[in-house]
């Protein structure tokens, strides 16, 4: 079974694209310097395959009931639950990955997006509201540099959280009076629609390249990371779909802030 992606684009005068986001780290620890919100975003063509290429994982992990298996990150590390506790470490990390390297069988628009936020650098601001301004600017750059002829829509999915009314509203007024670099989101339909992640296996998808590069910025641990670092939306040299929002480290050498030096 084989995404639908490229080869039906060409009819498309209109494609939708769903950005599917979700959250690591918590903004009240303190003991975690970063808040992420990333995920992925995904042509309406090519939702199924990626949904049917997890189930699949899914159902090798759990053949009597895959739908009993929820790909959360943070819990397969831990090995909590009853289905991640049979597993050793090494194994939990490995399905992980194996997670992550979904993406590398999908077509070339099927692209990561994550904005890890410092939170010290912003102590008066909501770190989650920061990175859903930043990613929301950067998916509408997105839905306007790949429509090219075409004028492609998008639309955001996020895992069930206090944070919906919040963001439906932040999301409504960026439509109606532009966010702080002046930018209307016009090609974004909708304000954000919020779903359980166990009915969605991207969403589970979303879940774990947030993790990625939670790890990689609050633990300094690129074993995720190396996974989908090639994903993230990019033109010209420059890594549009990877924000690093920090105001302590000027030279700082990650893959988002290098790319822009």
């Amino acid at each position: 079974m084989k995404p639908l992606g490229n080869c039906l684009r060409a009819s498309f005068f209109i494609l939708m694209y769903l950005l599917y986001l979700d959250d690591s780290g918590s903004v009240a620890n303190k003991n975690e310097t970063y808040l992420v919100l990333g995920g992925v975003c995904v042509p309406e063509t090519s939702t199924r395959w990626l949904s049917y290429e997890l189930e699949k994982l899914a159902h090798e992990i759990n053949p009597e009931n895959s739908a009993a298996v929820e790909f959360h990150a943070s819990e397969i590390f831990g090995g909590r639950g009853r289905i991640w506790s049979k597993f050793t470490k090494p194994e939990r990390i490995e399905i992980i990955r194996r997670v992550l390297l979904v993406l590398d069988n999908a077509y070339s628009n099927v692209v990561a997006f994550a904005c890890a936020v410092h939170k010290n650098s912003y102590p008066s601001d909501d770190p989650v509201m920061l990175a859903f301004e930043d990613l929301s600017s950067r998916f509408n750059m997105f839905l306007r540099n790949e429509a090219s002829d075409y004028n492609h829509k998008g639309l955001i999915v996020l895992d069930k959280s206090s944070y919906e009314t919040s963001l439906q509203n932040l999301s409504f007024q960026f439509r109606e009076q532009g966010d702080r670099w002046g930018s209307y989101q016009r090609n974004i339909i909708e304000t954000p629609l919020f779903i359980d992640s166990r009915a969605s296996r991207i969403i589970q998808l979303a879940d774990h390249i947030a993790y990625s590069v939670f790890r990689r910025y609050n633990a300094s641990d690129i074993n995720y990371f190396n996974c989908i670092e090639g994903r993230f939306d990019q033109r010209d040299g420059i890594i549009h779909g990877l924000a690093h929002k920090q105001l302590y480290k000027r030279d700082c050498t990650c893959p988002a802030c290098i790319s822009r030096h």
